[in-house]
């Protein structure tokens, strides 16, 4: 059985320095189980993806220690587990999938997250020319049955340089381009989490790809812009 729900739920709780001194023992242990469990997915992620063969999970998961300096909540440590898996790195504006676990909240998702300005554009510029690739990624069965509908916060009226009714506005109004399901406290308490990570990661890649070509189609010369 896997310590990290108990361990977050007892640090929500003690959301403080000396409790967390004090548990350090505890941390390590979970930090270091979770480091594993990490391990195991880019080993399942390198099968369909050989760029995951040069990671290490301590290169894919987040620090527990929060940024506080610009926020109002002052509590310094996050309440969760977190990990992102991308062909380039945690830093990269490209595509990416993402664990997260917290609980009763722990998800699975992927793609891209509030780009800028550049990358954002690119993406619409996919979308203008092939919408209809991504509207049937969407509606393919699996993918539709385990994420629903491709997400994001939108613009309320049509980008720039897009008319109103274009075929594809609600996607070009995005200004994120995600998708996600949850996980079950039990699924994560089990371990079957990695599975039903690696499952949902393989679903998603269609999707994923699409979006890695938006941006490196344009980056490498080969594309319209």
């Amino acid at each position: 059985m896997r310590p990290y729900l108990k361990f977050l739920s007892e640090l929500a709780e003690n959301n403080h320095k000396e409790w967390m001194d004090a548990n350090k023992k505890w941390y390590l242990e979970c930090k270091e189980e979770f480091l594993e469990d990490v391990g195991v997915i880019l080993k399942g992620l390198a099968e369909w993806e050989p760029a995951f063969e040069a990671f290490k999970p301590k290169d894919c998961v987040f620090r527990q220690n929060r940024d506080v300096r610009f926020s109002a909540n002052k509590d310094p440590y996050k309440t969760n587990f977190a990990a992102y898996f991308s062909p380039k790195g945690k830093k990269s504006e490209g595509p990416g999938y993402y664990l997260h676990v917290q609980l009763g909240q722990s998800f699975i998702g992927g793609g891209i997250w509030m780009p800028q300005g550049e990358t954002l554009k690119k993406n619409r510029k996919e979308i203008d020319y092939s919408g209809g690739e991504l509207k049937k990624i969407e509606d393919e069965k699996d993918f539709k049955k385990t994420f629903g509908e491709i997400q994001g916060e939108k613009l309320k009226t049509s980008p720039r340089d897009f008319e109103a009714d274009h075929e594809y506005i609600e996607y070009l109004k995005l200004k994120s381009f995600t998708v996600t399901t949850a996980l079950k406290d039990k699924e994560i308490e089990s371990g079957q989490f990695i599975q039903l990570a690696l499952s949902g990661f393989r679903t998603m890649r269609p999707f994923q790809d699409f979006l890695t070509k938006a941006v490196e189609d344009v980056e490498d010369g080969s594309g319209i812009l």
